[in-house]
């Protein structure tokens, strides 16, 4: 059965300036390229130069007058990042949009990053975590939207507070769950302290569903040499319409949240059956994400084990 097209009209974000963490490929390629498309200019920090020189040829194809660029970044290493932020400090352009879409899912045995924290854990809470406080100043000059990418592995799952690095014991989607729960608590807690210390910056959330990505592909750099059953079963339930979105499908949350006014503090994920693929709408926060106090610790953990600090006034 053909599947019902579905799609999202765009502001013209001719002027603005877009950052988008995990444009290489993926979900992340096709936000990119509607980004682009829309006319905002694109700052594609990426960690493989050959993929975003890839990316950039693809979303030209696309878009011919697209005015997108690639910076150097690896999210694992929290040096990386904050040569990043200051990359973006010194060129002194305001950002308007940052979309924290980038990272990293269930390594079959337990990895860390360069600064020894699990892999999950570090790279997609932590170093996004860290890229925001770096990058505060140029967010607060465009009064930015910050949209942080979770999953919905984080309506699963628990912060593992006694062992937040999972050196005890690991299991790759409990970790992968906590990294998302942490993130989503930190977009959250983002807009509530903007609020109060005047930053004049907006946060929320989106979440893509499901979707064939490379996030369950073979990835040889993380100890997985083939693709998993998951990705196999996903790519068969997409090219049905059975249950699981598309790149293109997936990507339009996140587009909604960075792109929609008055979303300060929302959700958006799939509207479809178990909110895995369908049309993007607002939705309901995860249990998780609702607690205040483990977003007041998750914040307090996160600044003293990255160093980044964020102001108070």
């Amino acid at each position: 059965m053909p599947r019902t097209p579905i799609d999202i009209v765009l502001p013209d974000l001719t002027g603005k300036r877009a950052v988008l963490t995990g444009g290489s490929d993926g979900i992340g390629l096709r936000i990119a390229t509607r980004l682009a498309q829309a006319g905002a200019e694109v700052v594609l920090p990426v960690r493989n130069s050959r993929k975003g020189e890839a990316a950039i040829a693809a979303i030209r194809q696309e878009a011919p007058s697209a005015s997108v660029t690639l910076r150097k970044l690896d999210l694992s290493s929290l040096e990386s990042v904050a040569t990043l932020a200051d990359t973006l400090r010194t060129e002194g352009d305001p950002i308007h949009l940052l979309i924290n879409n980038a990272g990293v899912m269930t390594p079959p045995t337990r990895q860390t990053t360069v600064d020894g924290y699990e892999s999950q854990f570090g790279t997609n809470h932590l170093g996004h975590f860290a890229l925001v406080a770096g990058l505060l100043p140029p967010l607060r000059a465009g009064r930015a939207r910050v949209t942080s990418q979770v999953s919905v592995a984080a309506n699963q799952g628990a912060i593992n507070w006694d062992d937040l690095n999972w050196e005890r014991s690991y299991h790759g989607m409990h970790a992968y769950s906590q990294s998302k729960i942490a993130f989503g608590l930190f977009g959250l807690e983002l807009q509530r302290r903007s609020t109060t210390h005047g930053w004049g910056i907006s946060s929320n959330l989106s979440h893509p569903g499901v979707a064939p990505t490379n996030l369950l592909s073979a990835r040889p750099e993380l100890g997985r040499d083939g693709d998993t059953r998951s990705v196999r079963i996903i790519r068969w339930l997409s090219a049905r319409g059975i249950l699981a979105g598309t790149p293109e499908t997936a990507a339009l949350p996140a587009l909604t949240a960075a792109t929609t006014p008055n979303a300060a503090g929302r959700f958006y994920g799939p509207k479809g059956p178990g909110h895995t693929s369908g049309a993007p709408a607002e939705q309901k926060l995860f249990s998780r994400l609702r607690d205040e106090e483990n977003a007041r610790r998750i914040w307090q953990v996160s600044e003293e084990l990255t160093g980044a600090a964020f102001p108070t006034v």
